[in-house]
């Protein structure tokens, strides 16, 4: 029986509930589909910091670089600790130090769910580039405090960088519908979304099957609202990737249906999948946080480790759940209803 090494990291807030959630699922599709899960839970989170000064541990990088996977509840509890140190404490060093790349994000309404727009037949694929561009992380501050004060933010980006996400974006839609749209705003800026236009028409040049498509920020995210039946995936660097899969989450019914994976394509380091709703300090404890996102979650992390009928299991037993009306509205049912519900859809499919 083939065991895959998890690293749980659960993080703050509803991310412990969600985390729960989302293993107790995994477990039971292991046992069902022939694997089993060895899961290591990491409390790394904001209240680590407040007692360590760190949100992880000396090390705590290369402790991960033995599991096949990392799966991340959530982070964040910025009453205590600013967003800025949380994020570059934990998330943004795992994504680099795994050259985790490649952010995946599915936006499509699950059955029984009423998004806020006419349409309901869209299905995006959104790709984010995930280590450079504008959160590299260079740049810095000057006279701080004086009237003078100089702050500066570099956007970094590489050809090799720009390169592979389009390469990655590309195959997606081979196996998809086949059509890619790169958003930038070369329009106005001039040097680094400029070159990721030309790095796109070079690299779209060996891929005659897939149609193409160069779209600006401002026009993609009106496209996004008003005809997103139109699209199928799109790849945009990380600042204009995480802005654009936010309001993906806003169409396909809100953050609580907001899966995501952070994948290291070459597989020389684990891949980290996470739900992107956040920790949501002001409903934490209360047992009322959606857990279909991370569940979600949990199916692209099975499918990436090779378990794909169980993933599809797992989704089934999702769309099974949501058909119902169970978990589309907030606060309607509790986090543990729908988990049970999941649950029970696994073992007894329609």
């Amino acid at each position: 029986m083939k065991t895959h090494r998890l690293a749980l990291i659960p993080g703050d807030g509803i991310g412990v509930d969600v985390t729960d959630a989302a293993m107790a699922v995994v477990e039971a599709a292991a046992r069902n589909h022939g694997f089993s899960v060895q899961a290591t839970r990491f409390d790394w989170s904001c209240a680590h910091f407040v007692q360590t000064g760190a949100m992880m541990p000396e090390g705590g990088i290369e402790t991960l670089r033995g599991f096949d996977a990392i799966y991340l509840g959530a982070v964040g509890w910025p009453d205590t600790v600013p967003d800025a140190v949380s994020l570059h404490g934990l998330l943004l060093p795992i994504r680099k130090a795994f050259n985790q790349y490649a952010n995946i994000r599915p936006h499509r309404l699950l059955p029984g769910v009423e998004g806020p727009l006419k349409s309901s037949g869209f299905d995006i694929l959104c790709i984010r580039e995930n280590t450079e561009g504008e959160y590299s992380g260079a740049g810095g501050r000057v006279h701080q405090g004086m009237s003078n004060e100089v702050a500066v933010e570099t956007a970094i980006f590489t050809r090799a960088g720009v390169e592979r996400i389009l390469r990655f974006a590309f195959d997606q839609a081979r196996v998809r519908r086949g059509h890619v749209t790169s958003v930038t705003k070369s329009n106005a800026q001039k040097y680094s979304m400029v070159f990721w236009d030309e790095v796109t028409r070079e690299v779209a040049a060996d891929y005659p099957d897939v149609t193409m498509q160069l779209m600006h920020i401002d026009a993609m995210a009106a496209k996004m609202v008003m005809a997103p039946e139109t699209l199928d995936v799109v790849v945009a660097s990380n600042l204009f990737g995480d802005i654009l899969t936010d309001l993906g989450a806003a169409i396909q019914g809100g953050l609580g249906f907001a899966a995501s994976a952070n994948i290291c394509p070459d597989g020389t380091g684990p891949s980290m999948f996470e739900p992107v709703h956040g920790s949501a300090p002001d409903i934490a404890g209360r047992g009322i946080a959606n857990p279909i996102a991370a569940i979600w979650s949990a199916a692209m992390m099975l499918d990436h480790l090779g378990e794909t009928t169980a993933s599809k299991a797992v989704m089934a037993a999702i769309e099974a759940v949501t058909a119902k009306g169970i978990g589309t509205a907030p606060g309607r049912h509790s986090t543990d209803q729908i988990t049970t519900a999941i649950l029970t859809a696994l073992e007894k499919p329609a």
